[in-house]
């Protein structure tokens, strides 16, 4: 099977050649350039041989052209921190307006794409990072995004409002581009930052006119489900070809997310635990319960999130010989 042969199986829980993976990675040392984001993306590639690739840019590109300011702090997953906000007041929500792609950080992220998709490495599906219109909110905001949304709702909404047209144009044009799908990450969803009430009127909505939209134009929507304490039953509901979340320490478990989610469940190794603390022996036997769990039907091995930098590349490695991977030229 090709590597997009073999996800489209996976999501229609059909059987396949070998059980797919996928791993990825912040690199931020290059990750302000777009040629070396993408080469640095490519030799990554190259090494461990994902069925999909998934383009992680720097994690404040979504936010950077509304006036969040990115620290020089790197922290253990690859990402720098917020130094600066920009919304400080409940009147700042009225600058956060539609944004240009081709002149922003979107722009950027687009041409990452461009390169990595016309390099003859790229021989798996190719997505970009693309972040919820809630979880930008708070990357806006911070911790005052709560009160905001209690005392001042519709400036709140008119945000999202003019974060979802960006996050719409930008998604078309990635696609446009023939990107093999998106990859959504949803921060929003959990309990540690919203109620269900809250993320049903504020989060759920725009989620869905964004992954609708893809699912009509795109063979491969990843729905990640990022953090822990999630609203899990409602992100399975949601529009999309494959669920990834932290299994292994958020839950719930591959079995039983598999049963809640129509198509491929993404996950079974921890990437701090095992990948990045534990041996090549912890991290294959990991593997290999993620594929009993399942049957090996509708699984796509890989990380909860993202592999922090200093993963050791035998144990990376280690996930992808259990599967009958192959692994490339060291990086």
């Amino acid at each position: 099977m090709t590597t997009h042969e073999r996800i489209r199986a996976a999501i229609a829980r059909q059987p396949v050649d070998r059980v797919p993976y996928a791993v990825w990675c912040h690199f931020p040392e290059v990750d302000h350039s777009t040629a070396g984001l993408a080469q640095a993306i490519l030799r990554f590639h190259q090494r461990y041989g994902s069925d999909f690739l998934k383009v992680t840019p720097r994690a404040h590109y979504a936010v950077e052209d509304w006036g969040c300011v990115e620290s020089d702090k790197v922290l253990p997953d690859g990402h720098r921190p917020c130094a600066s906000h920009a919304v400080n007041a409940a009147t700042d929500w009225k600058k956060i307006k539609p944004l240009d792609i081709s002149s922003s950080a979107y722009g950027q992220h687009l041409e990452t794409l461009v390169r990595v998709l016309l390099d003859k490495r790229a021989d798996a599906p190719v997505l970009p990072t693309v972040f919820s219109p809630l979880s930008l909110a708070r990357k806006l905001s911070g911790d005052r995004l709560n009160q905001d949304l209690r005392e001042r709702p519709e400036a709140v909404v008119e945000a999202l409002e003019a974060i979802t047209d960006t996050l719409l144009r930008f998604v078309n044009l990635c696609l446009d581009q023939e990107a093999g799908g998106i990859f959504y990450s949803i921060q929003a969803a959990s309990h540690r930052f919203h109620s269900e009430e809250e993320y049903a009127r504020f989060g759920e909505p725009y989620d869905r006119r964004i992954l609708d939209m893809a699912m009509a134009r795109s063979p491969l929507v990843i729905v990640h489900c990022h953090g822990d304490e999630l609203m899990f039953d409602r992100l399975a509901r949601l529009p999309g070809h494959a669920w990834n979340w932290d299994d292994r320490v958020a839950g719930p478990t591959l079995r039983e997310g598999k049963a809640k989610v129509k198509g491929a469940v993404i996950g079974g190794v921890s990437q701090w635990a095992t990948i990045c603390e534990g041996a090549p022996d912890d991290v294959t036997a990991e593997t290999r319960d993620a594929v009993a769990q399942t049957d090996g039907i509708g699984l796509i091995v890989g990380p909860g999130c993202v592999l922090p930098p200093a993963a050791p590349d035998q144990n990376v490695a280690a996930l992808v010989k259990a599967l009958g991977g192959k692994v490339g030229l060291a990086l």
